[in-house]
């Protein structure tokens, strides 16, 4: 319309304020994420009402390396003739969290072949902070079509839930497929548990944990047993008072992903550092481990103390340091088969 000095008004409706209000917030939202992006700081998105960081991926990783490994390939998802996919089981309901009721998922690969098989049970890496299952799917698929009821699972990670949701529900994972074993062609006594980097440290923690009620959770068929029979650790720590893990947080505005994921650093709350640590847990009752190590030795923390612990107990354990590696080096060529070859060897001896 026009004044009656005659200079031209806009006329606003409701449908285009509304628009209007909704591209300023597309536009802000942009603009966080390029800030995040640039300033290197973790990649928040929301999904399905769940903050995530998707800052760790194998394509961003390989982005890293490249340049000082030039010839690593991402290993990508193949599924095997005589393998069979089952994907988004939810193997546990939280009722109530946060952000509303929240369904687990795990992703399944067993043979096609009738029987039973022993299970893997595969956790991702990521700082506690960041990555998803699909990630560990290249090497269940290739596992699977060895003998093995292989399951990669979801969990909660320390946008959304801090130290012990993930514990929690990893243990929730194990009674679930125990409690189905027949359905999913698993033996339900021979399940291991294994993890990469952050998962590495997960799957030792919740396997040396077995019988402790305070790890436990209520997650899900609570009175089935979460112990595991074998465990794998690649590239994940065992000790969160090493320094290269405690002694991170001296600059306030560049938490350690610890810190993150007990939402305290190891000077404002050195018991969780010190509870989360597998190493504290090692004794006559842990299952026999396969480490699986890149050649830095940060991801090495606690790995000799447990070993000479085992040792005394007479309980099994290999160690397999691959040379000239980076951490993340199961997720590409050409260290992709020999980490497979590794853990297919370790499961056949202690599982079959």
């Amino acid at each position: 319309m026009v004044n009656s000095g005659g200079s031209h008004l806009l006329e606003t409706s409701p449908e285009l304020l509304h628009n209007l209000n909704s591209s300023m917030k597309l536009f802000q939202l942009l603009a966080i994420l390029t800030f995040l992006s640039i300033t290197g700081y973790a990649q928040i998105t929301e999904i399905q009402n769940i903050p995530r960081d998707t800052s760790y991926t194998a394509y961003q990783t390989w982005l890293k390396l490249k340049g000082d490994y030039p010839e690593i390939r991402i290993a990508h998802s193949k599924l095997p003739s005589g393998v069979v996919a089952l994907q988004d089981i939810v193997y546990t309901t939280i009722p109530e969290t946060t952000f509303g009721k929240r369904d687990l998922h795990l992703d399944l690969f067993r043979p096609v072949k009738t029987g039973q098989y022993p299970a893997l049970i595969m956790i991702f890496g990521g700082g506690w902070r960041s990555g998803n299952k699909s990630m560990e799917i290249p090497m269940a698929q290739q596992i699977a079509a060895k003998g093995y009821v292989t399951a990669c699972i979801e969990y909660r990670l320390s946008p959304e839930a801090l130290y012990p949701a993930a514990i929690y529900d990893i243990k929730a994972a194990i009674r679930f497929l125990r409690t189905n074993a027949k359905k999913f062609n698993i033996e339900p006594e021979k399940i291991a548990l294994s993890g990469c980097s952050a998962g590495g440290q997960l799957a030792a923690l919740v396997g040396m944990t077995n019988g402790i009620k305070k790890f436990d959770g209520v997650e899900g068929n609570s009175n089935v047993s979460a112990k595991v029979q074998a465990i794998i650790d690649i590239d994940g720590i065992l000790d969160f008072t090493d320094p290269n893990e405690s002694a991170k947080d001296d600059n306030p505005e560049k938490r350690s992903a610890g810190a993150y994921w007990f939402g305290a650093t190891f000077k404002e709350a050195p018991e969780k550092w010190v509870e989360a640590s597998p190493l504290i847990y090692a004794g006559k009752d842990t299952p026999p481990i396969l480490f699986v190590n890149s050649a830095q030795p940060r991801f090495h923390a606690g790995r000799d103390s447990v070993i000479s612990i085992l040792n005394k107990h007479g309980i099994y354990s290999e160690i397999h340091t691959i040379p000239n590696t980076p951490h993340s080096f199961w997720l590409f060529h050409p260290w992709f088969e020999p980490t497979a070859n590794y853990i297919v060897g370790f499961l056949d001896k202690i599982l079959k």
